[in-house]
């Protein structure tokens, strides 16, 4: 079996990472870099850099931090946030970072996923589906947040496959920052959908919540953010815990714990 990916994110505003819940009351949360580098030594597979504010502010993601992150690290990261076309693809991966997170701009022209794929190769491009309940099912909202789309989430997941995304980055906006545990019909809804590996997102608040989503949900990765910001779990004791509950990651950096 691969071993499940634990990946801390990394929400970036003004150069500066902060959390909050559900996608607003946002609080600081340090530095960029150093806690980058603290990542790393601790023993995260990946991370995510998510600049929240990019899209609703109209710019691109900073490239300044890219590079400064870029040059602390040896495990792979992937940045998003103000993505519009193939050529900020390009800018970012040229600034150092593995994979580039569409967004916003995928839902509003998926043609960008396409040739983004094409181009620089799926594994390089990461599909975020920001989604909220509804009535009927999950519904994509996108602007981080701000802008509902009326887009079944299920169904475009499924389209992002189909135009050659390499991963899913899927996010509850109703379980985001609340701590009370990932939303398990949401992604087991897109497991059916996509073969697509599935980084889970939104509600992380124990080691119980990550056993549940890897075995319930069958996601390859699960994200965490104010859980690992704020000291509350670290992801030495969360491996050491998955693993005595069989499932398969790997080991904790050593000298990390």
């Amino acid at each position: 079996m691969l071993a499940r990916r634990i990946i801390p994110c990394l929400d970036i505003r003004d150069g500066r990472v902060v959390k909050g819940i559900r996608f607003v009351d946002l609080a600081d949360a340090g530095d960029p870099v150093a806690l980058a580098r603290m990542y790393e030594a601790a023993g995260a597979d990946e991370l995510v850099f998510l600049d929240i504010t990019a899209t609703v502010e109209g710019r691109k993601a900073t490239l300044e931090v890219v590079r400064a992150v870029a040059a602390e690290l040896t495990i792979p990261f992937a940045v998003g946030g103000g993505v519009r076309g193939v050529g900020d693809v390009r800018a970012l991966l040229r600034a150092g970072c593995d994979k580039v997170s569409i967004n916003s701009a995928a839902l509003r022209d998926p043609q960008i996923v396409a040739e983004a794929s094409a181009i620089f190769g799926g594994q390089c491009i990461v599909v975020a589906i920001d989604a909220r309940r509804t009535a009927d099912g999950f519904e994509v909202v996108i602007d981080g947040g701000r802008t509902p789309t009326g887009k079944d989430a299920v169904a475009w997941a499924a389209e992002a496959e189909r135009l050659g995304a390499g991963e899913l980055l899927v996010t509850s906006i109703d379980a985001d920052g609340t701590k009370t545990g990932f939303d398990i019909p949401l992604l087991r809804a897109v497991r059916r959908a996509t073969k697509l590996p599935i980084i889970a997102s939104g509600g992380a608040g124990t080691v119980e919540h990550f056993v549940e989503v890897f075995e319930q949900a069958e996601v390859e990765a699960a994200l965490a953010a104010s859980l690992f910001h704020y000291g509350e779990l670290s992801i030495e004791r969360l491996k050491d815990a998955l693993a005595q509950r069989h499932v398969a990651v790997r080991p904790a950096a050593v000298g990390a714990r």
